[in-house]
This record gives structure tokens, C-alpha cells and sequence, in this order.
């Protein structure tokens, strides 16, 4: 079977979609990995879905991972080995149905103790049981030279071994688009750019909402049966939103934290081997992990109080990550290193009576059902989005929000430009982007014009026609930071590419691309903040 042609996105046509009186079986409220996991779940089912997000997909939490498809080597060490056991089986399924956009990586932890290689080897191996036959490759204990063979420019001085394991790597933002479009061609309707305004009741049932486009201010009333609340760390915005359409107060349930990342030259780190040190000098784990092209550190778990769209590193966090980074590998990194960096927040659930530290609360997920109806869910982690879009529509059916419509299907449908059968899925996340993240849709690409017209390695002027025309895209960050990753691995030159971009966004869409305000977002990709965090 041939692979189906790209499904166009035209702003206008989905705009008169969503003015079409109707009732939705379900709207989703938020357009990240669980959100978009929800519509592409319930919509290969049959529902009809809708859903709409405030700003981009993915332009939140979702595009600021780590990038790792892991069981969470750190949450077997606390025991929780469902969580474990569960994210090891969705890893499998993303590497399986997405296969042009995930790949398995090899990591090494060091051993500068005696006792740890042992310790470290005898958790793995438990992590390598646990995957059971979903296991990307077999854990081994390290000697010296070998660890030095597979991370050669770690620290010498003091090494004594190492161990490897086997986990997985994606590319997070161009993962949440290839569920977008899956939804679609399962016939969900999704914008972006749609801030949902308002939450519409009839007595104390929740019936539809309101919402508008953030482009040209038009407003639209939307009926539906089920609404499902999956905005990440915003979550109590919107149930705030549902409780004051009853005069009802709503205690907060989320306490976020942010985790910060740097990306370097991969010559601090070259090979196809990431660094983890499970535990720091302060008790936190360190990664360096090579990411299309570049070598990526991180990250830090710090409590933090003001959901920004684009929230800024503390000093001390940036200092704690290179600092650490400087005692593993035999070249520091320092300020002037830094390509690009940036902030993720976690949606972690808050404790009830508890004001634990974050880096303790657990990071499995939860479903709530308020007496509205308005169903949110949150927490959890990347790799377990499709199990938490499962748990999701099954609390609708339970509830009677929804009707029953069997069983799933997304633990084996494919995404968009997953290639076909025995197809060779491309180089991997460790490699310099490039058109193999298209998958089964390189020849679409290739046929646009200005496939030959390269930017920069890994960025044609065809992309960005392909990112305005099947993507979604209307802005330059639209294009830079989640369909290119330019902004993530070097902010300096995407900002010097950014005008050129903008110019096909306008020709493509007829619109402002907003190329004045990806400047100024690029400049703080690259902004050491001071001692305060700003």
C-alpha cells in the first residue's frame, strides 16, 4: 500500500470546521504529548474530537524534554517498578510506530567507586528484566578501558569502570506533530492558536466551551459531551475556569518544577554513547546525551511558581549543570559553549498536606473527574502518553461521558511518516537532522519547491513550505523551534536564518510570521541569566 499524501492544513478550511453547528463526542483542551495522545486515541476509535490549543503544539512542556524514551532508571531506584515496567513497554511502542522519529541509545554511568559498577550493574540488569522482551539490548559491566573506548573524553583520572544500558531517544516536538496529523487523518479537527475562553454549563453540567482565534479575534461557542482538561501545568487554569462557572473554589493539584538543558558542541562528548551520572554531587542526576548533532546536558528538578510560556533558568541551575558536566569530562564547558538553552516545566500532582521537595514527588499520572464532568489529566511522563490517553477515555466510558466504543487501537498505529514495513527508519536521534525525520514522506518533501535551497544543514526551503502547507506552522518559532529544532541546538543561527524563513511563511499563509518576536525569543535561548534567574 502506497503512503498517503500529506493532509493539507489550511488555517481557513479548519477555522470553518469549527463553525460548523455541531456536537463534539469529546474536545480536548491542550495541544500537548497527552492532549494530542487523547484526540488521536479516541478518534481512531470513531469519536468525533476536536481539539484546541492556546499557542503551538507542543510549545509548552512538550518540546522541552530531555528527549528520552525511558523506563526512569532513577524511579526503579525508589522502588516504583509498575512505572518502570509500564514506560519500558510504551518505549517500545513509540520506537515501534515511530520509528522515523525514536531510536535507541546507548548510555554508559561511570564508576569512580569500587562499588559501583556492581551496584549500578545489578539495578540494570533488574531494568533489563523488567523490559522483558521489550529490551533494546543487554546491560554490561564496563572495565576501564572500555568505558574510556565508549565516552573518550570522560574523566580518566580516578575511573574504574563503567556499566552500559540500552534506553531510547526521540525527537520530542516533531513526535507530538506526527500524533497531530495522525489524529487528523483519523478525522479529528485540531487548532492551534485557539485559546479556550470560557466554560459553558447547563445547571451544573459542563456542556461546551468557548473559545477564540488568537489571529484574527473571532469567537466561537462549541458544544460537547465530553471535555477533557490536558493543558500539562496549566491544568488548574482551566478547572479554576470550570469551578468559577459555579461559584465553586478549586484547590490547586499541581506543583510544578523545571528542569533546565544546555546544548553544546558535541565535541565535548563525541560518539554515539550518552553520559549518566545517576547521582550528583547533590543527589541529582546529570545527563549528556548526543542529540541530532549536538550533546545535550541537563537537567535540574527546581520547584517554581510562575507558569511562564517561556520560563527562564536560575543561574545557579546553569552553574550546578556545567559545574557537574566540568567533573565528568576531561574539557569543562563554560558560558561561552552555550548554542542554546532553555526551560521544561513537569506537571507533578501536589502531595495533599505535604510540601515535599519535587525532585520526590512521584511522576506518575492522574485522572480527575470534577462534578461538572470536566475530566483533567496530568502528570506522568512523555514516554507514557498513549497509556495515560488510554486511561483518560477509559474514566469517560466509565462515567457515561462518553459511549463505548471498544478497545483502542494506538498501542500498534503507525504515525504519520513511520516508514513501512521492513523500510529502514533512518540514521537515528544522535545524527544531524535532515530530511530523514520525514520518514515515509521524503518524496513529498523532495517535491516542493526549494528542496535543493538549503538554509543551513538539515533545514531547506522546501521544510518550511512543508511545515506551512501539512504542519500546521504560521509563525517563524513555529517553524525554528518545534518543526526545524534549530532553536533548540543553536539559537545564534537560527536566528541568522530566521528572515529568510519568515519570508516563505508569508508567501505560504498570507500572514505576519512574526519574525520580530522569534528574534527576541532566539536572544534568550542564548541570555546567561544573572543571579536572580532573569
Amino acid at each position: 500500500m502506497g503512503v498517503a499524501a500529506p493532509l493539507p492544513t489550511v488555517r481557513a478550511e479548519l477555522l470553518a470546521r469549527l463553525a460548523e453547528p455541531r456536537t463534539w463526542d469529546l474536545a480536548v483542551v491542550g495541544g500537548g504529548a497527552t492532549g494530542l495522545g487523547v484526540a488521536l486515541d479516541a478518534a481512531a476509535r470513531g469519536y468525533s474530537v476536536l481539539l484546541l490549543e492556546s499557542h503551538d503544539f507542543a510549545g509548552g512542556t512538550s518540546s522541552r524534554s530531555t528527549k528520552l524514551l525511558h523506563g526512569g532508571v532513577r524511579y526503579l531506584a525508589q522502588g516504583n517498578v509498575a512505572l518502570v515496567r509500564e514506560a519500558l513497554h510504551e518505549r517500545s511502542t513509540v520506537l515501534r510506530n515511530a520509528p522515523h522519529l525514536a531510536s535507541r541509545l546507548s548510555f554508559v554511568m561511570p564508576s569512580y567507586a569500587w562499588w559501583q559498577t556492581p551496584f549500578y550493574g545489578m539495578g540494570l540488569k533488574l531494568y533489563d528484566l523488567l523490559a522483558g522482551r521489550a529490551g533494546l539490548g543487554g546491560t554490561r559491566l564496563l572495565s576501564r578501558a572500555e568505558a574510556l573506548a565508549a565516552l573518550p573524553r570522560l574523566r580518566p583520572e580516578g575511573l574504574r569502570g563503567g556499566v552500559q544500558y540500552w534506553d531510547g531517544q526521540f525527537d520530542d516536538a516533531r513526535l507530538a506533530l506526527a500524533i497531530a496529523r495522525t489524529a487528523a487523518r483519523e478525522g479529528a479537527l485540531l487548532l492551534n492558536y485557539c485559546p479556550v475562553t470560557e466554560m459553558l454549563h447547563e445547571g451544573s453540567r459542563l456542556v461546551g466551551l468557548r473559545c477564540r482565534d488568537a489571529l484574527d479575534g473571532q469567537a466561537y461557542a462549541l458544544r460537547a459531551r465530553c471535555v477533557v482538561n490536558a493543558t500539562g501545568v496549566w491544568v488548574d487554569g482551566l478547572r479554576q475556569m470550570d469551578g468559577a462557572g459555579q461559584g465553586k473554589a478549586v484547590e490547586p493539584m499541581v506543583a510544578p518544577s523545571q528542569g533546565v538543558h544546555v546544548v553544546v558542541d558535541r565535541s565535548f562528548l563525541p560518539g554515539e554513547h550518552a553520559l549518566l551520572v545517576p547521582k550528583t554531587a547533590d543527589g541529582r542526576v546529570l545527563f549528556a546525551v548526543p542529540w541530532q548533532g549536538k550533546l545535550l546536558l541537563g537537567t535540574t528538578d527546581t520547584p517554581c511558581r510562575d507558569l511562564l510560556r517561556e520560563p527562564r533558568p536560575l543561574r545557579a541551575e546553569l552553574e550546578f549543570i556545567l559545574g557537574e558536566a566540568g567533573r565528568y569530562l576531561s574539557r569543562a564547558p563554560g558560558p561561552a559553549d552555550v548554542l542554546s538553552l532553555w526551560v521544561g516545566l513537569r506537571p507533578l500532582v501536589r502531595p495533599v498536606g505535604d510540601e515535599a521537595d519535587t525532585g520526590s514527588i512521584s511522576r506518575e499520572h492522574t485522572v480527575l473527574q470534577a462534578a461538572s464532568g470536566l475530566v483533567t489529566v496530568t502528570g506522568g511522563k512523555w514516554t507514557t502518553y498513549r497509556a495515560m490517553a488510554e486511561d483518560v477515555l477509559s474514566r469517560c466510558v466509565r462515567s457515561g461521558l462518553l459511549p463505548e466504543r471498544g478497545a483502542g487501537v494506538s498501542d500498534s498505529l503507525h504515525l504519520v511518516g513511520a516508514p513501512e514495513g521492513d523500510e529502514p527508519a533512518g540514521p537515528g536521534m544522535t545524527a544531524a537532522p535532515g530530511a530523514h525525520l520525514y520518514g515515509a514522506e521524503i518524496p513529498a518533501l523532495h517535491n516542493l519547491p526549494g528542496a535543493g535551497d538549503e538554509f543551513a544543514p538539515g533545514l531547506t526551503a522546501a521544510m518550511v513550505r512543508f511545515a506551512a502547507r501539512y504542519e500546521y506552522a504560521l509563525t517563524v518559532e513555529d517553524v525554528l523551534a518545534r518543526r526545524s529544532r534549530l532553536l533548540f541546538l543553536d539559537a545564534a543561527l537560527a536566528a541568522d536564518l530566521a528572515p529568510a524563513v519568515a519570508r516563505i511563511l508569508e508567501q505560504e499563509t498570507g500572514r505576519d510570521p512574526a519574525l520580530a518576536a522569534f528574534l527576541v525569543l532566539a536572544q534568550d535561548y542564548l541570555r546567561w541569566p544573572s543571579s536572580q534567574g532573569v
